[in-house]
């Protein structure tokens, strides 16, 4: 991922202070349980804000609604950060590995972020929201016929779907439309030039 640093600042700069002070908090929080929890690319270290913070934080205007699900959280990525931009914003983070979810909650205490951590599965977290998220949104947890599969029950009654996507973009959407009927937005990341961001806008079912 060729990280566009400009276009990541320029994110941050038009942030409130005290969000931006919570960021910094979550970077130092990552940085401080990496090496027990291993929670992120060792390799992505040396830029947290750009390939983690800023890439997260585009989505936040990509969509609306009062209620969000990440699924498979991991770090918080997109979810914890999402939480933290968008205060009145509920976020529900969706981890099976409790190692992940230890972490979440302790930075969701030190920031306030307004997040849920489901220690589980997503399949036995997803029927348990009540009220049901607007935007379900997941960054490097599987292909977009995977994801259609996990969201399905968001999407088919009106959530909008937010999937980060790297190079590959062109070709999980081909895949995804020979298993799903669905409307799509591709959106070019503002942070990378070869990723985009599919929203999902709507989801009629599995192809016949």
């Amino acid at each position: 991922m060729a990280t566009d640093r400009n276009a990541a600042e320029s994110l941050f700069a038009a942030l409130p202070p005290e969000t931006r002070s919570k960021l910094d908090r979550y970077e130092t929080e990552l940085r401080r349980w990496q090496s027990v929890k291993n929670l992120v690319g060792p390799g992505t270290l040396g830029d947290i804000r750009g390939r983690h913070v800023a890439d997260a934080l585009q989505l936040a205007s990509l969509a609306d609604g009062e209620v969000w699900a990440d699924l498979g959280t991991g770090a918080g990525l997109p979810g914890l950060i999402l939480a933290i931009a968008r205060p009145n914003t509920t976020v529900h983070l969706i981890e099976s590995d409790g190692r992940k979810c230890a972490f979440l909650r302790h930075v969701a205490r030190v920031t306030g972020a307004p997040v849920t951590v489901w220690d589980g599965r997503i399949e036995a977290v997803l029927p348990r929201l009540d009220p049901r998220p607007a935007v379900v949104t997941a960054r490097a947890l599987a292909g977009l016929d995977v994801l259609l599969g996990y969201a399905e029950q968001l999407l088919m009654t009106g959530a909008v779907g937010l999937f980060p996507k790297g190079r590959d973009h062109a070709a999980e959407l081909t895949r995804a439309a020979e298993s799903w009927r669905f409307d799509a937005d591709v959106i070019p990341s503002r942070i990378d030039p070869d990723s985009r961001i599919i929203r999902v806008r709507r989801l009629d079912g599995r192809a016949e």
